[in-house]
């Protein structure tokens, strides 16, 4: 079992996220590419980083800070909540307007609604509760 945001875990996630067919055909149609980031609210660095191109996850760790586009924060306690119990959009909706799950970069609000995004957020959670 590899630690949360360690490079083990991010390698599992990255091959979780490309195995599963309905995170990137979802993503893939909506045409989406971007640097996303996840770490904690209390250090600067986001503690990982994958590149997303085409729905698909080309690379982990491995872009620059003014590249990032969404940056989400959450202490290691909330996290694991969020990610052993994965949620659904109320789940993340309360996370979010509680501030246990904070956006340092991107916007909550715009990709909620595109539906694409949304549930490939949603499904993000599940997913790194299956290589943790």
């Amino acid at each position: 079992m590899a630690e949360i945001f360690s490079n083990d875990w991010a390698q599992a996630y990255k091959e979780a996220w490309n195995a599963d067919k309905e995170i990137t055909e979802s993503l893939q149609r909506a045409g989406f590419n971007s640097i996303v980031a996840f770490g904690l609210p209390d250090t600067d660095e986001p503690a990982f980083v994958m590149t997303i191109q085409s729905g698909m996850v080309a690379s982990v760790n491995r872009a620059a800070e003014d590249e990032i586009k969404w940056d989400i924060r959450a202490t290691k306690d909330d996290w694991l909540s969020l990610i052993v119990k994965p949620p659904g959009l109320m789940k993340l909706g309360i996370a979010y307007t509680s501030r246990k799950l904070r956006f340092k970069k991107g916007d909550y609000a715009t990709m909620i609604r595109d539906p694409s995004l949304a549930a490939a957020f949603v499904k993000s959670f599940a997913l790194m509760g299956k290589v943790l």
